[in-house]
This record gives C-alpha cells, sequence and structure tokens, in this order.
C-alpha cells in the first residue's frame, strides 16, 4: 500500500510579459516523494501555430486533457484566449469529470498572460509575471526583480528566473525549455 503523504511533485512553470513579447518557462523534473523519477520532462505547449503558448503544473494526464479542451475552446472562439480561458474555467468547474482534475494552467498571446485553474479562476497578473508549481513563489520573486530592475528582455528574465528557482526549489531542476510569442501588431512589423 503507498503511502499517504508520497505525492508527485511536478513543476514550476513561469510567464513574463514585456514590451508585446511573452516567455513561457517550464522545468523537467518530476518528483515521488524524495526521489527524482524523470529529469526532461516538456510542460510548455505551443497552439495555435505558436501564437499561444500554454503550460501545467499538476497531473500530466489531467493536464494533458485540459490542454485539449482548452485548444477546441480557441478554435470554437478564433483564437480569442480571453474568452477560451473563461469557457475553459466554466467548463472545469462545473463538468462533473473535470472537477477532479488537478492541475493549473498557465495560457498567453501577445496580449494577454493568464492563470486558469479548476476553482473557475482566470487571473492575469498586474505587472506581467505568473507562476504555478511547487517553485512558484521562487520564480514570481526573481522574475518580479528582475523586470523592475533591468531591461533585459522576457525570454531572459524567465531564463534567469527559473536558473534562481532550480537553486531554491528541490522539486525543480535547470532543465528549462522557453517558448515564445508576441504580440500580433508587433510581429507584423518585424
Amino acid at each position: 500500500m503507498q503511502n499517504q503523504s508520497t505525492r508527485w511533485h511536478a513543476t514550476t512553470i513561469l510567464g513574463v510579459q514585456r514590451d508585446g513579447d511573452v516567455a513561457l518557462a517550464g522545468d523537467g523534473q518530476v518528483t515521488y516523494g524524495d526521489v527524482v523519477m524523470k529529469h526532461g520532462a516538456r510542460k510548455i505547449r505551443t497552439l495555435l501555430d505558436g501564437q499561444v503558448l500554454a503550460g501545467f503544473a499538476g497531473a500530466v494526464a489531467d493536464a494533458l486533457t485540459l490542454f485539449e479542451k482548452f485548444e477546441t475552446h480557441l478554435r470554437d472562439w478564433d483564437g480569442n484566449l480571453r474568452r477560451a480561458a473563461v469557457e475553459l474555467a466554466k467548463e472545469w468547474r462545473t463538468d462533473r469529470y473535470l472537477r477532479r482534475l488537478e492541475a493549473q494552467l498557465i495560457v498567453a498571446d501577445g496580449e494577454s498572460l493568464l492563470v486558469i485553474s479548476g476553482e473557475g479562476d482566470v487571473i492575469e497578473p498586474d505587472d506581467g509575471v505568473a507562476a504555478i508549481g511547487t517553485g512558484a513563489p521562487y520564480a514570481t520573486a526573481a522574475a518580479r526583480a528582475l523586470l523592475q530592475h533591468t531591461d533585459m528582455p522576457a525570454r531572459e528574465i524567465a531564463e534567469a528566473a527559473m536558473r534562481v528557482t532550480a537553486d531554491l526549489c528541490i522539486y525543480t531542476n535547470d532543465h528549462i525549455v522557453i517558448e515564445t510569442t508576441r504580440r500580433q501588431d508587433e510581429a507584423q512589423n518585424d
């Protein structure tokens, strides 16, 4: 019989928004109790041909189910990230099966950075920094400091903040995956 206190710990996901760019970073560690089971898990996805980024913390199978649902809502709402996020949160909270899923999502496009939870929350941070998972407090603090005190672009901030987090959080490693996207008007001007 499995010890009830033994749990899977699997993530730090960090989103950083600056000057029309958004970077979403995730580490690769999956931990069961006090054993690292995997070093290179990929917890960040690109959707809609790279226009939308999504990352998850929590149970992998649950998160993949939620990614599928979110992508369906994105298509239904012609890529409107906010509307798709609200529709996913509503469905997640009210559907008897989805309600039991244990995960959180961060989704982003060049306009918005949002955290979605099963409690029906869709939260957009005031400062362009959002993090979920076990290392979220460390990643948030490091990213906010870098945003306030440097001119680094979003991608560099996300990477540096994740490295700080990997040094502090035992459930986060330095096998970091970063995806970026930018605001459509910025992308068209390039």
